[in-house]
């Protein structure tokens, strides 16, 4: 009778509409599993066997506790992407940033608490390329008799967006390192783990959406690709607008949107049109002289009673390099700012930082296919050196010698930021950027033309943000300012930096501890496109970073 009843409180969490749970308790196993796609198959790391993961669902204010144990050959943490982690930095899971991985044979169990968020988020590996593979949704509820601020549809489904590669996504990293060059692109594009029709693999299936006529829909999409931004479409639908990273968005119609690695975008789609089938497309975005994926994943929205002799719809995507299509969302998200849910831009700065982000060159005498060098990539020309302790573990116990605090404010060099620059050098170090807690930050993010001017979508872990301002060229400190959306901007937790140009971020350190920020291209986070805030506890325990948990895996 007891494992019965264990049984229905467990299912009855992990289906959260029968139930309120103020605790959520999950078991990820991490575990290799042979997997074919592209007609060809090779093992790939997953948790509990599946690819996407599984979803993790929670209600605004619930705990959730995860243990992660960890059955292959690789060292691994996972990152709850978005999620604010208030106090509760220990569970964050950037690997040497809050916590030492988890080595083989090993587990840690991650517990944090959702505090005022909700919506779509998702989690990941954060360590090596793990990433390509393990990653899985977060669906976070309203609280319950709280309803959501647009008309509640009638269904919802979960769409991941994600590459495949045919090679070990490790061995194709370890060997660009070993050249310096850069790494080869994915063989194709993945909607909820499947490429869909491809030309070479007829027997290759998709992922199919089965829909009601007259039916509204919620599709949760997420981008867990390591390397692109994407377009995604639907033939014949427009979508709503309603959500992006976990923050509620003044609704528009659209028929595409734009989506990049680590973002999350709610939207509402009524099946409105005659039955049949109606092709799904995701595809790359890269409006700089990039090698890409060009390979679109293809899925389907099927109507109900439709035959399976049915046609289908077809549409096509945007070029590439549709650089229009992709401001023209972009330039749409507001803030919803309700009274309910209002925007808490601040109004005033504390601290004023610019850094600049992009790439260059470093000599490397090994790297011989790149001639005696290496593409690296930095944050203020500082490329960051990984440590081998957590920063977080050495903040906290005081341990010397780890990480340095005099993370630049500033450029070191002024230039033409945007143009091509005499030097291309970086240098090296494990830098942080500290802060005092409950500040007010304004930080412009400035893309530079070092070897190529490119869209960097960076992610805050531990804050949310508001994206008062972006442009092309080189920011004016002057005269950009006087064109702040101080009222309803953007609320979100990753911030594409247009190509050649430059987005401006508020937020308040009001959350004590490490906190990673990183571009979400993974090839630049592995060429060190990365740095960390270090926020000091405030006044008293409730603005104090939580003692380390027990089990905190060790280096």
């Amino acid at each position: 009778m007891e494992s019965w009843i264990g049984t229905l409180f467990l299912l009855a969490c992990i289906f959260p509409a029968f139930v309120e749970c103020r605790i959520r308790r999950y078991n990820f196993n991490v575990m290799m599993k042979n997997t074919t796609r592209l007609c060809s198959s090779k093992p790939i790391a997953t948790v509990n066997g599946k690819f996407p993961g599984p979803t993790v669902y929670a209600r605004e204010g619930d705990t959730v506790f995860i243990n992660v144990v960890n059955h292959v050959k690789y060292n691994v943490s996972i990152h709850w992407h978005g999620v604010r982690q208030l106090r509760t930095g220990w569970s964050d899971g950037p690997a040497y940033i809050t916590q030492c991985p988890i080595q083989p044979g090993q587990n840690y169990v991650y517990n944090f608490t959702i505090t005022g968020q909700r919506g779509t988020l998702f989690w990941h590996a954060h360590i090596l390329w793990l990433r390509a593979t393990m990653h899985g949704a977060i669906v976070i509820l309203p609280k319950l008799g709280v309803s959501y601020p647009f008309p509640k549809p009638n269904h919802e489904a979960v769409v991941v967006l994600a590459e495949w590669w045919k090679s070990d996504t490790e061995a194709v990293i370890n060997q660009a390192i070993k050249s310096g060059l850069a790494p080869n692109v994915s063989d194709a594009h993945t909607i909820n783990g499947h490429p869909g029709a491809i030309s070479n693999c007829p027997s290759q299936g998709g992922y199919t959406l089965s829909v009601d006529p007259g039916k509204s829909y919620m599709l949760r999409v997420i981008n867990a690709a390591l390397n692109e931004e994407l377009f995604f479409k639907i033939a014949g639908h427009k979508m709503t607008v309603v959500e992006v990273d976990a923050t509620y968005v003044k609704p528009f119609k659209t028929d595409i949107i734009v989506i990049a690695p680590g973002q999350t975008t709610n939207v509402l789609v009524t099946a409105d049109q005659g039955s049949g089938n109606y092709m799904v497309v995701s595809s790359p975005f890269m409006d700089a002289p990039i090698a890409v994926d060009n390979v679109t994943a293809t899925a389907t929205l099927h109507y109900s009673g439709t035959l399976a002799s049915s046609i289908t719809t077809l549409t096509s995507s945007p070029s590439k390099n549709a650089t229009p299509v992709a401001n023209n969302f972009i330039d749409s998200l507001r803030s919803l700012n309700s009274k309910k849910y209002p925007a808490k831009v601040p109004k005033n700065v504390d601290h004023s930082l610019f850094f600049t982000v992009g790439l260059g060159v470093n000599p490397c005498p090994s790297c011989k296919q790149g001639n005696g060098s290496r593409v690296v990539a930095s944050i203020n020309n500082v490329t960051f050196t990984m440590p081998t302790i957590a920063i977080l573990q050495a903040h906290f116990f005081g341990i010397k010698g780890v990480y340095t605090t005099d993370f630049p404010q500033n450029p070191p060099f002024k230039f033409n930021f945007t143009g091509t620059p005499a030097n291309l050098a970086t240098t090296s170090g494990t830098k942080v950027y500290r802060l005092p807690y409950n500040a007010t930050i304004q930080l412009v993010l400035q893309d530079t033309g070092i070897i190529a001017p490119e869209n960097h979508p960076i992610h805050l872990h531990g804050f949310n943000f508001f994206a008062v301002g972006k442009g092309l060229e080189n920011f004016n400190p002057k005269t950009d300012p006087k064109n702040f959306n101080l009222v309803d901007p953007v609320e979100r937790n990753t911030i594409g930096v247009p190509r050649g140009g430059w987005v401006a971020i508020r937020f308040r350190s009001d959350n004590p501890g490490v906190w990673f920020m990183h571009c979400h291209l993974e090839v630049h986070t592995t060429w060190g496109l990365k740095m960390a805030f270090l926020v000091d506890n405030g006044k008293g325990p409730n603005e104090s970073l939580l003692p380390p948990p027990k089990d905190l895996p060790k280096c």
